[in-house]
């Protein structure tokens, strides 16, 4: 299961590269300020893609974000100040008396203040880091569809709830920002062969049991350990991982989400002591993945069979 992955969010060049066009109005929804929303979960380099933007379109999306950019900031001014005054008390309560309460307040208060600190400095910073196009579950990425033989980029969530289903089942089941190629035609056939995306990545990220990275049995008293291992293709290029996705509308208002496809892993993935691994798809396969036929799932089945050859390399994510 791909729990995260880094995406390519250089809209120019998805454009360019790809023949895409932006769904402005779909972006300019994501980041509206309606009553009661709370600020979309977006990677910076998704937010700083527009910086820049000529068109009025695209202005207006800037300055939605700079309005959430705005009221986050405020808050964690205010965490920061409430933080700070909790760990001057719990300071001064240990120089009295100290105490494992004491001692926990200043751990706490200090915990808080340096995330918040970090999270301003994010704010902040003009210049973009590796992992500010990183996504994890419950994360909007953009994904590139097809609409009337058209490719569109949409911003989407990943982790892909089916149109029809409650949206408690975001946390009933939580796997289902990947959806797995031998439950295609059962829990996803209403997305399978009818909704169909792409989302572009560098690279991707899998949990991993350190023994099996190793290829050794658990030592007599050996705890199980998980390790994080980022696979990245040599030589780095993009990879178009085939998605699905569905358009949700309830109670709660609209959703767009999506789910990448997995599979049987690569040799690599296999070796590194994982059993699944998402699905490249070669470019010459795009439109008609994109554009699917419902009534030839044995075709779509070739694209996932029929994937892009990349040698994928692994190292341990810091």
């Amino acid at each position: 299961m791909c729990y995260s992955a880094q995406i390519r969010a250089d809209y120019t060049k998805l454009v360019r590269e790809y023949g895409a066009v932006m769904s402005l109005d779909e972006f300019a929804q994501l980041y509206a300020h309606d009553a009661g929303k709370q600020r979309p979960k977006t990677p910076k380099a998704m937010d700083d893609g527009f910086a820049g933007a000529r068109t009025p379109a695209g202005q207006d999306i800037v300055a939605k974000i700079q309005q959430w950019h705005a009221e986050e900031m405020q808050t964690l001014d205010d965490e920061l100040r409430t933080q700070g005054a909790r760990l001057k008390a719990a300071e001064d309560a240990l120089a009295h008396r100290p105490t494992q309460k004491a001692r926990n307040e200043v751990r706490i208060a200090g915990n808080r203040i340096e995330r918040a600190r970090a999270r301003l400095e994010d704010l902040h910073r003009t210049s973009l880091l590796p992992r500010d196009s990183r996504i994890f579950p419950g994360v909007y990425a953009p994904v590139i569809v097809s609409e009337q033989g058209q490719r569109v980029i949409k911003p989407m969530r990943y982790q892909c709830r089916l149109a029809g289903k409650p949206a408690r089942n975001d946390a009933l089941y939580p796997g289902t920002y990947n959806a797995r190629r031998d439950s295609l035609e059962a829990y996803w056939k209403n997305a399978f062969g009818h909704t169909h995306g792409v989302v572009v990545v560098q690279s991707f990220y899998e949990h991993v049991p350190r023994h099996a990275m190793e290829h050794r049995s658990l030592h007599a008293g050996e705890k199980a350990e998980n390790v994080v291992l980022e696979f990245r293709s040599e030589p780095p290029r993009d990879l178009l991982i085939a998605c699905l996705w569905s358009e949700w509308e309830g109670p709660d208002g609209r959703l767009l989400s999506f789910a990448a496809i997995s599979d049987e892993p690569p040799v690599e993935v296999a070796a590194a002591g994982h059993d699944r691994c998402i699905v490249p798809i070669r470019p010459e396969n795009l439109d008609a993945w994109l554009n699917p036929d419902p009534s030839d799932l044995a075709g779509l089945y070739r694209i996932l069979d029929d994937r892009e050859p990349v040698h994928l390399e692994y190292a341990e994510s810091a």
